[in-house]
């Protein structure tokens, strides 16, 4: 608004920008504000403007507006991507939707799209959060059996699900 009026025109990376700063402090509704009038508008959306918009309805713990978002995401000429999918799974994941959250992870595979270590701990976060340790163990043996590097916070996740699960 301020922009539009100071006669300064939104680009698709001021509006992402916006989006994410929306995320990170909580303000979902107005990244979904941000999000529809970028839709609205002759800007053209990208991979990050749909994730950062995914994740802050994550964060706002919004997971049906996520996956909304997330569905339109092959209608248009973005497609889907692991940047996609490792927010949308969070988003399940934060919404202690982990039978959503584990489906888009085998889509992710189904559908030969590349998991990252964001991708390993955001599928382990949602087991652990769904009391699934088993799961989360398997998909940890999966990404390292993929090379997929696992860092300390994927290391962490997977000890914390079997620990909430009293496995350790």
């Amino acid at each position: 608004h301020v922009m539009v009026q100071s006669e300064v025109h939104p680009s698709m990376s001021t509006c992402s920008a916006a989006i994410s700063a929306c995320e990170k402090g909580g303000e979902w509704e107005k990244a979904l504000i941000l999000f529809s009038g970028m839709q609205r508008s002759s800007l053209k959306l990208d991979a990050v403007t749909y994730s950062a918009a995914i994740s802050a309805c994550a964060k706002g713990v919004k997971w049906e507006e996520a996956m909304q978002l997330f569905s339109t995401m092959p209608l248009s000429e973005v497609g889907l991507d692991t940047i996609g999918f490792n927010a949308a799974i969070s988003a399940c994941a934060a919404g202690n939707q982990t039978d959503r959250a584990l489906q888009l992870f085998n889509f992710m595979a189904q559908d030969n799209i590349e998991s990252s270590t964001i991708t390993a701990s955001v599928a382990i976060n949602a087991c652990e959060k769904g009391g699934k340790w088993e799961r989360a163990l398997q998909i940890f043996r999966q990404m390292a059996q993929n090379m997929v590097h696992l860092d300390t916070i994927t290391f962490n996740v997977a000890i914390s699900a079997c620990e909430k699960c009293g496995e350790i």
